[in-house]
């Protein structure tokens, strides 16, 4: 079985063909798949997310996928978590009480403050606060399409490749070696998105 190039991680969450798709606007090869085998030999992967933290890693715990996504991380597979997927990442979520993630990342997830309009729905700007092969050609403070009501608080300010405004700054795109975080939907984000899909599927394990 040849190794895909970049396998999207099919745990029983959210609409992945349109990740799929974005990848192939730019030529990357990339497949949805639930298969253990496919995800263990894939050079890249990406974890997405959908909905509740918990539910998401329910889901994700339930097909073993929590402790592979572990593995393959640690081996300096390269990894992208979208959305809620980016959130995952993190050690625990505050979403309906606190809830264990897989802890790639030092940090929580918090509720944007009550007095904001949540979900956080539409077009938005990152700034860019650190370099990266993810951020290659992506323009100083160019827009991507988001929609959550938590956000991630990381432990390590030098893993926060990305800020976004909304209320107060808080970490968009995140990085720490070859595992990575967008918070917004970058299949959704015209250019600059499908060029962050792109980058992603040229990194290299190991590479930052």
């Amino acid at each position: 079985m040849r190794a895909a190039e970049v396998a999207i991680i099919d745990y029983g969450v959210g609409n992945l063909r349109s990740v799929e798709k974005a990848f192939g606007a730019m030529n990357c090869e990339a497949l949805v798949s639930g298969d253990e085998r496919v995800l263990l030999a894939a050079k890249r992967l990406v974890l997405p997310g959908v909905g509740a933290f918990g539910a998401c890693m329910s889901a994700l715990r339930a097909r073993g996928f929590d402790e592979l996504v572990r593995e393959r991380a640690a081996a300096g597979t390269p990894l992208l978590g979208v959305c809620v997927g980016m959130q995952m990442l993190f050690e625990e979520s505050e979403e309906f009480g606190r809830t264990a993630g897989l802890g790639l990342l030092g940090g929580r997830v918090r509720r944007f403050p009550k007095e904001l309009l949540v979900p956080q729905t539409g077009w938005n700007q990152v700034a860019q606060r650190g370099a990266h092969a993810l951020l290659t050609g992506v323009e100083e403070g160019a827009f991507f399409y988001f929609v959550h009501s938590y956000y991630c608080e990381p432990t390590a300010r030098e893993v926060v490749l990305g800020e976004t405004e909304y209320g107060a700054a808080y970490a968009s795109i995140v990085a720490r070696g070859a595992v990575c975080g967008v918070q917004f939907h970058p299949e959704k984000s015209q250019a600059a998105g499908l060029r962050l899909l792109k980058n992603f599927a040229g990194l290299e394990a190991g590479e930052s």
